[in-house]
């Protein structure tokens, strides 16, 4: 151990430890752009600076570590006047158009601009206009709000492996972008959104339905459905003021419903459904000789990934389409019949913690005879934007279930918002479907958790099966390479692009920390075990649809509504 002292207090810290960690821990606020936790300094932005008696200079406190007897001052006037004015530097170009940027009360630069009593424009440089890219389904990026901070660029490729974004040309000339200046959707891109999650400005954004969504639910010819993802009742009420993970899932229904959607289905029923469908289709495998490991296929930025970087591996993933797609295909290709509908006036919108779902709801394959499953996604961030703009209260609205029959759902859909879930819900239903009998510990301690990769063996019938929990795309590439390498001990992956799976999606809340990600987790966990439907399997709900329309598990009108087919895909440079 180390004693520092800091701004007079004595302070004990780790021999070697960045100062900013101290600091923090101490709960000393030192401003930073470009910092990410857990990852090596760059200290690029130099907003950290402190000043460090015997040291010449100000030293940027993310990259300075301690040593026994160093005395620090965080916010002499040098200290605070070096911060205003690499700020006031920053927004000598920035575009000044805060009261439209989606970003406005959400910006870490906005912030410290009032903290610093930024109020007037000291230095003015030459304004840069360059086009805004909208060419993705899922991400806009407008280059004029870019502060080279380098967190964009640093999570795409150090956390997904992906690097479609990266620092090009030099000096005043440096900018972030994909290859060749060319649009997002040319690019290896995968939509995962991470990078708007860790962007401190309005630089990166996700697209916008709002419109169409609108425009729908004024429109008296169609009916318009909204389903909500199992992350998102369990993250929404942060941008409220509520506790992390505090589950809102009955204030969800009611408020959708204040907002004029005509029906409200939960995404657990369609989890569900999709469990039935890959646990069927895991055990097919094992009993046929297919392709094995089977990988999981519910996360569109995954599979876009693995499309692009490993088409020799697509016929490992499962068939089945996201839970998204699949109750957008059973609310179009049977519910609106049965509820006197026509198809073509069902507007199906869904809540998503994800921005991939906006890429995912567009694709070619994922229209039913020609009708897209989903017509809109909206965040979780955008979904809290509409709240406030219709003056609703989710402190002041009762709780209401959701809709029949796509309402009812098990404790093991709903765990498909954390890492691990989409395995540990499979599991149960496939040792019943191939015993007959019930798991003897339905929980999966193995599978839970924050890690990026969890490992565990089942025994299924007398059979072990070799299972792996993967989330963040560069440890998906890892376990990619070791199958591909001839590793054969896992005979089923399950795979989230985003680390922790949905409750920490592109889509999210942006500023949130490791507990507000670890509260939504435990949040789900503890739905599940206070639940009395725990397997999905026992959905009833769901053996009601197999019974009136579906038929079986990989039977001929599920394989049509419920599964599709991939092929590999090239960044188009």
């Amino acid at each position: 151990m180390s004693t520092i002292e800091v701004n007079g207090r004595t302070v004990q810290a780790d021999a070697g430890e960045m100062l900013l960690a101290v600091l923090r821990r101490e709960g000393i606020s030192v401003p930073t752009l470009c910092h990410m936790e857990g990852m090596l300094p760059t200290g690029a932005c130099r907003l950290c600076v402190v000043e460090a008696e015997g040291v010449p200079g100000l030293v940027p406190s993310c990259a300075f570590p301690v040593r026994d007897g160093l005395k620090v001052q965080t916010h002499s006037p040098r200290a605070v006047q070096a911060r205003k004015t690499i700020v006031e530097l920053l927004l000598a170009n920035h575009p000044d158009d805060c009261l439209y940027c989606a970003r406005n009360g959400d910006c870490d630069l906005q912030d410290m601009a009032g903290e610093l009593g930024v109020r007037q424009r000291r230095y003015s440089g030459g304004h840069w206009d360059p086009k805004v890219d909208l060419s993705s389904p899922a991400i806009v990026r407008d280059p004029a709000k870019c502060i080279l901070c380098g967190r964009c660029v640093r999570v795409c490729e150090e956390v997904q492996s992906v690097a479609a974004i990266d620092f090009v040309g030099r000096g005043t000339g440096a900018r972030v972008s994909p290859a060749f200046h060319a649009g997002l959707n040319v690019s290896n891109c995968v939509d995962c959104g991470q990078c708007i999650k860790v962007c401190p400005t309005g630089a990166l954004t996700e697209q916008s339905r709002f419109k169409a969504i609108f425009d729908a639910i004024h429109n008296p010819a169609k009916v318009v459905v909204v389903q909500h993802a199992p992350a998102v009742s369990v993250t929404i009420g942060e941008q409220f003021g509520l506790k992390a993970g505090t589950d809102v899932a009955g204030v969800l229904n009611a408020t959708l419903r204040r907002l004029g959607f005509d029906q409200v289905f939960d995404t657990s029923f369609s989890a569900d459904l999709t469990v039935m469908e890959e646990g069927s289709e895991l055990l097919a495998r094992v009993a046929n000789g297919g392709t094995l490991p089977m990988f999981t296929s519910c996360c569109p930025a995954w599979v876009d990934f693995l499309e692009q970087e490993y088409p020799d591996m697509l016929g490992h993933l499962s068939s089945c389409k996201s839970p998204q797609q699949m109750l957008g295909a059973v609310v179009k290709g049977w519910w609106a019949r049965q509820a006197g509908v026509d198809p073509a006036n069902v507007f199906m919108v869904a809540v998503m913690p994800c921005t991939a779902k906006k890429y995912e709801a567009q694709l070619p394959n994922m229209l039913t005879d020609g009708d897209p499953d989903v017509d809109a996604v909206i965040t979780t961030r955008e979904l809290a934007r509409i709240i406030r703009m219709r003056g609703l209260d989710l402190a002041t609205t009762e709780p209401e279930g959701p809709d029949t029959p796509f309402g009812e759902r098990s404790s093991a859909g709903k765990l498909f918002g954390a890492s691990g879930g989409v395995m540990e819900a499979a599991v149960r239903t496939a040792h019943f479907l191939a015993t007959g009998k019930e798991l003897d510990m339905p929980r999966m301690q193995a599978v839970r958790g924050l890690d990026g990769v969890k490992e565990a063996r089942i025994d299924i019938g007398g059979t072990s099966v070799g299972v792996a929990a993967v989330s963040g795309l560069a440890n998906a590439r890892r376990l990619v390479e070791e199958i591909r390498a001839g590793r054969s001990d896992v005979q089923f992956v399950e795979v989230m692009a985003c680390p922790g799976g949905c409750i920490n999606g592109g889509g999210q809340p942006i500023r949130c920390g490791k507990d507000a990600i670890k509260a939504r987790m435990q949040a789900l966990y503890s739905i599940d075990r206070d639940a009395k439907l725990r397997c999905a399997h026992h959905n009833e709900q769901v053996k009601r649809l197999y019974e009136a329309f579906l038929g079986a598990p990989l039977g001929e009108r599920s394989h049509h509504l419920l599964h599709t087919t991939y092929g590999a895909r090239r960044a188009e440079y």
